[in-house]
């Protein structure tokens, strides 16, 4: 018997630094990680020691036999990624693991040599560092500061609740991704820690304030704005962007409860990444299996009131380049009372679908029904709820006098309008301008060398505002570990500005101030 990782995977490679067969990849040190959906488990490699069960912060991590139902696949999946070598980067592909005969000592494992590269020399004064944002990235820079320095965290946040996206983000019906939360919220009683909820940078305190109360401050603020579509009618009522409707369903305190009505029977989702996919899936389950989540109360009694029936995804390209992983659109193949159905309006979509190979996302949809759809036939006349992948189809407007009335989209031999209530748009976030930090607008981003902020000594970035909207929870950990081992380098070389107030100054600002 053997382990393997499924869905709820957050690439956190925690798994992989226990390993003792070095079975588990791509790991940190290959050029795959950062860019692959999920880690795998090495079917004939793995020793069944269960030592990255244990491990995993999220409960990927199962046993092959121990499968049921969607999850089974995941076996297949696993081992597809080494079965598959040619799929992989080179130096990848040929690294050795126990099931290729490697001479790697009793401990099975090719130990590298110990890095110590995020500390500070034992005589080092312990430094004052804020953290602005609670999110993952936020988190994982804290950690390294707790565990490798003597370093005092302050951690600030604009919101109510700490957590970010993994608290305001993560699908309710994904329990398991949000447990990775525990985690990171041991360190927020940590002796070390001084935690500041709904405290905003440049609204109740400003950067400069900040920055004079402590050595280094950190900005992990992720990319909070949505992508626009740049097409008429975009601002109807009803047009919601998916940043909206997720924190909608999340009770994100920004979104009022009413910010959604669900009354009509088809919705369009411009986008086919994870967001869209998320909220077609919220859409179109029943809502009494949401009810034992975290599903935000005004949430559950819209979605009980539903009139949707039907879902479209609307992807400008082929599923061959669709922007989700593997794992949430398996998911979909298994939601309870959905029908799954794919528009054959072009030929290139099923031909994409037929010549998938093993590991592409498209061979997930052979099998799915397929059929050129008739718009004009109402979204409820089959008598159960549908989520409808529309390929190589882009939106031109959204038709409507004040409300939503249909979606202009392209595809075929021209141009039609499938008519529907409500649109919404999942083309991706990006960062917003900080106060008193520089700012990128073309890519989002504070302009940065590995984390130091440009132009700004003492100031850094991690997570999405740093690197963009790319990557999922684990891809911070590697990002923060960039970014403190930046800041740490900087107060050895006596490159960080000399605070002027001390942390009890801090808190009697903090008191005044906060809302």
């Amino acid at each position: 018997m053997a382990f393997a990782i499924t869905q709820t995977c957050c690439t956190d490679a925690t798994c992989v630094a226990v390993c003792p067969v070095n079975c588990i990849h791509p790991t940190p040190e290959e050029r795959a990680f950062g860019s692959t959906e999920m880690l795998y488990i090495d079917p004939e490699a793995c020793i069944d020691c269960g030592a990255c069960a244990d491990a995993c912060p999220v409960d990927a991590v199962l046993p092959v036999d121990g499968l049921t139902g969607g999850q089974r696949e995941y076996a297949d999946i696993n081992a597809a990624y080494f079965a598959y070598p040619e799929a992989r980067p080179q130096e990848e592909a040929e690294s050795p693991t126990a099931s290729e005969g490697a001479d790697l000592g009793p401990n099975f494992h090719a130990w590298g040599r110990p890095a110590f590269d995020r500390v500070l020399p034992s005589d080092f004064r312990p430094l004052r560092v804020a953290i602005v944002g609670t999110g993952p990235a936020g988190m994982y820079a804290a950690k390294d500061l707790l565990l490798h320095t003597r370093a005092e965290v302050t951690l600030v946040d604009r919101l109510p609740v700490a957590g970010g996206l993994v608290r305001y983000g993560v699908a309710p019906d994904h329990p398991a991704t949000r447990r990775i939360g525990d985690a990171f919220a041991r360190f927020h009683t940590h002796p070390r820690v001084r935690m500041h909820l709904g405290l905003e940078v440049g609204e109740d305190v400003t950067a400069e304030e900040i920055a004079a109360h402590h050595d280094a401050v950190v900005y992990a603020v992720g990319a909070a704005a949505d992508r626009r579509l740049g097409i008429p009618g975009e601002d109807r009522t009803r047009s919601v962007s998916a940043t909206t409707f997720v924190a909608w369903y999340n009770a994100h305190p920004d979104v009022a409860p009413d910010a959604v009505d669900l009354s009509a029977e088809r919705v369009v989702v411009v986008g086919n990444g994870n967001v869209a996919l998320d909220t077609a899936r919220i859409l179109v389950s029943d809502p009494e299996a949401l009810a034992d989540t975290e599903i935000a109360d005004h949430a559950l009694a819209e979605l009980r009131r539903s009139k949707v029936r039907e879902v479209v995804l609307l992807g400008r390209r082929g599923p061959e380049h669709a922007a989700c992983t593997r794992p949430e659109l398996l998911a979909l193949k298994h939601l309870p009372g959905v029908d799954l159905l794919v528009d054959d309006h072009d030929p290139r979509v099923g031909a994409a679908i037929d010549s998938a190979g093993p590991r592409d996302k498209a061979g997930v949809l052979r099998g799915v029904a397929r059929e050129a759809v008739d718009w004009s036939v109402p979204p409820g006349a089959a008598g159960r709820r549908r989520i409808v992948f529309r390929f190589l189809s882009a939106p031109v407007e959204v038709c409507g006098d004040g409300d939503v009335r249909a979606v202009r989209v392209t595809g075929g031999s021209g141009e039609l309008e499938i008519p529907a209530g409500m649109v919404l748009r999942a083309i991706g976030c990006r960062g917003v301008p900080q106060a008193g930090l520089p700012f990128d607008e073309a890519t989002g981003t504070v302009p940065h060398e590995r984390g130091r902020v440009t132009g700004r000594p003492g100031t850094y970035v991690v997570g999405w505002i740093k690197r963009g909207p790319s990557g999922g929870i684990g891809a911070n950990r590697t990002c923060a570990a960039e970014t403190i081992g930046t800041l740490l380098a900087d107060a050895v070389a006596g490159a960080l500005p000399a605070p002027t107030g001390g942390p009890k100054a801090f808190r009697r600002l903090v008191r005044r101030r906060r809302r």
